[in-house]
């Protein structure tokens, strides 16, 4: 039986992906075999486009033309891009499929920022409500 809601993936997990592949020195010999640059972008790719659609309905709440609005357009426009890459073939070179795997992680960074920064925006533009007295 195929499960009819999408199976989210852990934050917690995602972000320790993100920082072991944030450091890679694409140009030293220590990086991970293609296969699991490969897995971990698929990952990113994932998670990135779960948090861009949060992102796009947070930014509802925000005013359009607000630094913090264009902002995440801005980014939420490069995650369109990125997201939607077609994934690199197995066959693959080690240093493109971890650079791959880098740049998703750090997009997803610049997600979750993003988020961080419209949610603060709402927060900032809510009326403050004073309880009315009896």
């Amino acid at each position: 039986m195929v499960a009819l809601t999408p199976i989210v993936p852990d934050k917690v997990e995602i972000l320790a992906l993100v920082e072991a592949a944030v450091p890679w020195d694409l140009s030293g010999p220590d990086l991970p075999t293609v296969q699991v640059s490969l897995d971990m972008a698929e990952q990113f790719t994932h998670y990135g486009r779960i948090v861009a659609d949060d992102l796009r309905t947070q930014c509802l709440g925000i005013p359009a033309d607000s630094a913090v609005g264009r902002s995440a357009q801005a980014t939420l426009s490069e995650a369109a891009r990125r997201l939607n890459l077609k994934p690199l073939a197995r066959t693959a070179g080690q240093r493109s499929a971890a650079r791959r795997a880098q740049n998703l992680a750090r997009l997803v960074q610049a997600l979750n920022r993003a988020i961080d920064r419209v949610i603060e925006e709402q927060a900032r533009s809510r009326p403050i409500r004073t309880p009315l007295r009896r």
